[in-house]
């Protein structure tokens, strides 16, 4: 008689499975609210040591140092949207007749199979696709940012609760690890955040100058362009050269090429000379390293997954020294350690 196969599953081993099955569904259907929660916590990990210095300085709690921080940086956003909202309303629609006129140029006298790839002899309908795909986004986009302002404000009033209430799930055994492993991403997102901001305002400010100095149209929009993608390190100051060049055209070639050397200038400069120093060492990942981990988090999570990829990458040597060292062995840890304080 062959042997029957009896296989017994406990009750606990359903309830894994099922936990693991739900656990996979919200990943699929709240995946952007935890990205943008990440996203937030990282924010309020930067702007923690200013909360700090302001309760420390003038004395006042916690509650009222958070709001002040607030407050500010509101302030600041609103007040420069207030006195550059009518100029970069009018650069913006500047750049979209430019942008159709170069398109229906490039439809009338370019070869078919490009023509209809652009939207053939009437491009219009095209760009207004885009011009309303876009205007979805940056509405989808502010609406994010405003609920992740929220989630930052109150992880500033309530984060060190918050920090005590998820150790307190950790096994006691394990709680000075997993507090080491919190202080040192600390240090790296704060590194990263800062670094970001500063690198994001010189690029702002550089290419405000020089499309200033070379009389190219929607100079402030294109500035502020570059400091938006400026926030994604090693290639995100080369993305908003595109519509740069193409109003620099209507002034004139050498303008252009101007622009051109301009943003590659500006790229080698940031990323050999300004990133080392703003971000102060705590970022010391490759740019190969960068490179992967943008297309990883862009695949998983979009933009914002993206740019959180970046300090999580950055992260995995803390994670190595404390978590992995006896798996990994004391060799490769300390091999590890030499080629991290090269970069």
């Amino acid at each position: 008689m062959p042997e029957r196969l009896r296989i017994d599953v406990t009750w606990r081993s359903i309830v894994r499975v099922i936990a693991a099955v739900v656990l996979i569904w919200l990943w699929l259907h709240l995946y952007n609210l935890v990205l943008v929660l990440l996203a937030a916590m990282m924010i309020a990990v930067a702007l923690d040591p200013t909360v700090c210095w302001v309760e420390r300085r003038f004395g006042i709690s916690r509650g009222f140092a958070a709001t002040g921080i607030s407050v500010v940086i509101v302030a600041a956003v609103g007040g420069f949207l207030w006195a550059t909202w009518a100029s970069l309303s009018d650069q913006a629609r500047l750049l979209s007749d430019r942008f159709v006129d170069v398109t229906a140029r490039i439809a009338a006298d370019a070869p078919g199979w490009i023509s209809d790839a652009i939207g053939g002899a009437e491009p219009i309908p095209l760009v207004a696709r885009y011009v309303l795909s876009l205007t979805q986004s940056v509405i989808a986009a502010a609406t994010l940012a405003v609920f992740a302002f929220v989630i930052t404000f109150y992880l500033l009033l309530e984060g060190r609760e918050t920090r005590d209430w998820v150790l307190a799930f950790v096994s006691p055994k394990y709680q000075a690890k997993v507090s080491r492993t919190m202080s040192e991403c600390r240090s790296v997102i704060f590194g990263y955040i800062a670094g970001n901001a500063l690198t994001s305002l010189c690029a702002t400010v550089f290419m405000l100058i020089v499309l200033s100095a070379l009389h190219v149209p929607a100079a402030l929009l294109l500035a502020v362009m570059t400091g938006v993608f400026d926030v994604i390190p090693v290639i995100g100051s080369i993305l908003p050269a595109l519509p740069a060049v193409l109003l620099a055209m209507t002034v004139s070639p050498t303008t252009a090429i101007l622009v051109v050397v301009a943003h590659i200038a500006y790229n080698v400069i940031e990323n050999y000379l300004l990133a080392p120093w703003a971000y102060g060492g705590r970022l010391k990942l490759s740019n190969l390293a960068v490179i992967l981990a943008l297309v990883i988090g862009g695949e998983v999570g979009g933009v914002i997954g993206a740019l959180i990829a970046l300090p999580i990458a950055a992260v995995y040597p803390s994670v190595e020294r404390i978590w992995l060292r006896t798996q990994l062995g004391e060799a490769t840890v300390r091999q590890h350690r030499t080629v991290e304080q090269r970069q």
